[in-house]
């Protein structure tokens, strides 16, 4: 078992939990993921490590309720337990496993968009423990859905807020934050953008445009997380590739984000009766023929 350290609500409908996970924390790195499972009839669930410490043996996660098994993690409170708690998976980000000198001559932009700022922040940490500061966008619809500011304070070179309503921070989507620091002058050798897909997405048409190569995560579209339920199928260039085996992140300028959007929709419909069912409990009857409900 895998006991729960820390659980709280970072803002509605986020939370952040730090899970005593001794050997992913001592081999895990800013990129990969982890695979939750409550109990032994629970889901298996993929997320991004949101943050480790390799001397406590914690992993930081944080997640924002969108399903059954997520909603019941949510309900979780410090000294309760996962039954599993698998990783690290998936491939690093390539600025970690880079030869180090080289990444110190770039200029680094992230943008992260909402939930998307828990993995941006482990990669702007390990920089800045390797003497880089990087420019950071936090993005998100407005000021409540603010995440980890204060975190990210500490470890960016420069952080720029921004809320589509213009309640916080700067006021419109984080690609007009991009085009207004590179009009102000500012030059990127690179851009990490983290978030919604279709917040990755236009990021890519934008930075595209800019000429500013771009990595993109897409653990939004994992599901089972090992490459065999093939819901994060994608295209990446004129090569099919798996997120969760192959990534999950990949040149953001090559991937058929509508393809990977119309995918990720299929998978919507059993999650949204698997929350009826947890939502309604036994007041959960059936009735509509698919869920089983009413056997």
């Amino acid at each position: 078992m895998f006991k729960i350290l820390r659980a709280e609500h970072l803002a509605e409908n986020i939370v952040l939990m730090d899970v005593e996970a001794k050997r992913v924390a001592k081999a895990c790195q800013p990129g990969q993921f982890i695979i939750v499972r409550l109990d032994e009839k629970g889901e298996r669930i993929p997320l991004t490590i949101a943050d480790y410490d390799r001397e406590k043996g914690t992993v930081t996660i944080v997640f924002q309720p969108i399903g059954a098994s997520t909603y019941q993690f949510a309900n979780l409170k410090a000294g309760d337990s996962f039954m599993d708690f698998v990783g690290p998976l998936g491939r690093p980000s390539e600025l970690t496993t880079d030869d180090l000198e080289e990444v110190k001559k770039k200029k680094i932009l992230f943008v992260a968009g909402g939930v998307g700022t828990a993995p941006v922040y482990p990669q702007v940490k390990w920089l800045h423990e390797h003497g880089i500061d990087a420019d950071v966008i936090v993005g998100a619809k407005t000021k409540s859905l603010i995440i980890m500011e204060d975190m990210m304070k500490e470890v960016a070179g420069n952080l720029y807020v921004t809320t589509d309503d213009g309640s916080y921070g700067r006021s419109g989507m984080v690609t007009k934050v991009i085009e207004d620091l590179v009009a102000e002058g500012k030059q990127y050798d690179l851009c990490v953008a983290i978030g919604p897909m279709i917040m990755m997405k236009f990021c890519c048409l934008t930075t595209k445009k800019l000429g500013i190569p771009t990595i993109v995560s897409m653990n939004p579209i994992m599901v089972d997380g090992t490459g065999m339920c093939g819901a994060c199928r994608l295209t990446v260039g004129d090569e099919v590739k798996f997120a969760c085996v192959d990534g999950p992140e990949f040149d953001g300028h090559k991937i058929n984000f509508d393809e990977a959007m119309k995918r990720q929709a299929m998978y919507k419909t059993e999650e949204g009766r698997a929350l009826l069912k947890f939502q309604e409990g036994d007041t959960h009857h059936g009735g509509c023929g698919h869920c089983g409900g009413d056997k």
